[in-house]
């Protein structure tokens, strides 16, 4: 037998042996230690976050009001009726290139600032903070939300949409979370000290629809009030009023109106109005717009 056909037959008999016993076509991975791994995170360079605006960006004697999803419905209006009561208003959206309505509103107030965010991205969250740790923030208006307008809103429960509802916990229940966390030294330095989420009776189980529809958003919503109601009980140590308000059934969607439903105006002027009359005994609560009648768990 030749030389090349002895060298063949071996690579086939090792062949035959290492398949026989299971051997791994590649080597098992190496742990990598601990403080390796901590090491190579802190050497990564840091995301650049850009902003249009700044501490500097607003008259030292008004009072500062910070508003989540204000491109559209009642984020807009908000931005509206506390541009008229004379307030700075830094005002956020997803994509503020697309926010003509908003853009309207800046090119004729100059104490209007707009700022992209998602309120899910909690490193612009973080970034955002740190670009404004000067400003104070009399009132922190999360606003921001997945409303049930998707089609699987009203299934049962065999149609839930586990991915959106997890968007929507983290939307709706977590972002607002976070935006406390990161803005609070800003609210505490102001004089308004106020925290405000929007939330809905959808997430009362004393008030919402007695029938199965809307898990995603009742179940983010519920979250919501109780992350609030706890965060509350930190809030009050600082002088801060944080509540959950009700909007009602209102109007947001162009061309289509809901029966019994209210247009943002109005639900943003009651709303304005109890905000206004917030003080520290109300810390913790869950409020309707209507005179701000405290709604039921």
């Amino acid at each position: 037998m030749g030389d090349l056909m002895k060298r063949t037959l071996g690579m086939l008999l090792m062949a035959t042996l290492l398949t026989a016993c299971g051997a791994p076509e590649t080597p098992p991975a190496q742990d990598v230690a601990p403080e390796v791994e901590a090491a190579a995170a802190a050497a990564a360079p840091e995301p650049s976050y850009e902003f249009a605006g700044s501490s500097a960006s607003f008259t030292a004697d008004q009072p500062t009001v910070l508003i989540t999803g204000a491109n559209r419905g009642i984020g807009l209006e908000f931005v509206r009726q506390f541009l008229a009561k004379g307030f700075n208003v830094i005002a956020t959206a997803r994509k503020p290139e697309k926010a003509e309505a908003l853009n309207a509103l800046a090119a004729d107030n100059p104490n209007l600032v707009i700022e992209a965010l998602d309120v899910t991205d909690y490193g612009r969250v973080e970034a955002m903070a740190k670009n404004y740790a000067d400003q104070s923030i009399d009132i922190l208006l999360s606003n921001a939300a997945i409303t049930p307008r998707y089609k699987t809103a009203f299934q049962r429960v065999k149609g839930i949409d586990f991915d959106m509802a997890r968007q929507s916990f983290e939307v709706n229940a977590l972002a607002p979370l976070k935006l406390a966390q990161s803005f609070m030294a800003n609210v505490e330095a102001s004089d308004g000290k106020k925290i405000i989420v929007l939330s809905s009776k959808a997430g009362s189980f004393a008030e919402g629809p007695q029938m199965p529809m809307m898990y995603s958003y009742r179940g983010s919503k519920a979250a919501l009030n109780m992350f609030m109601y706890t965060l509350a009980f930190e809030t009050k140590k600082k002088g801060i009023t944080t509540i959950m308000l009700s909007p009602g059934t209102v109007n947001t969607t162009e061309g289509m109106k809901m029966p019994n439903a209210i247009e943002p105006p109005d639900s943003v002027a009651m709303m304005i109005k109890v905000i206004d009359g917030l003080t520290l005994e109300n810390n913790g609560q869950f409020l309707n717009y209507e005179e701000g009648r405290i709604v039921g768990w």
